[in-house]
């Protein structure tokens, strides 16, 4: 997967486009994310002992990864993601547009 938990990620297509948000849960066997505040869904709870009120909740649905670009953190745009192998075969991601190290 091109984002992990954490990243800062900018929708590039579907309902939400040009909203940013950070990367909450990634689920990489359906090739899915979930990011904050991004793709709300209403979901009628019944009452619980975990929600006593039960009611109607907000909350975030899976976008498909490819619908997300990671927003690079030197130049500010949504970039494309690199892989390079450091001297010490550690592998790391870098940004296609501006060559930075991203972790």
């Amino acid at each position: 997967m091109h984002v992990k938990k954490g990243d800062t990620v900018v929708v590039i297509t579907g309902k939400d486009v040009g909203k940013k948000g950070k990367v909450l849960r990634v689920l990489p066997k359906e090739n899915r994310v979930i990011v904050e505040g991004v793709n709300r869904v209403k979901r009628h709870q019944r009452p619980s002992r975990a929600i006593p009120q039960g009611g109607i909740l907000q909350i975030e649905a899976p976008l498909h990864a490819s619908n997300v670009m990671l927003l690079c953190t030197k130049c500010k745009k949504p970039t494309r993601v690199g892989k390079k192998i450091l001297d010490n075969n550690e592998k790391v991601r870098v940004c296609k547009k501006c060559g930075e190290i991203i972790d």
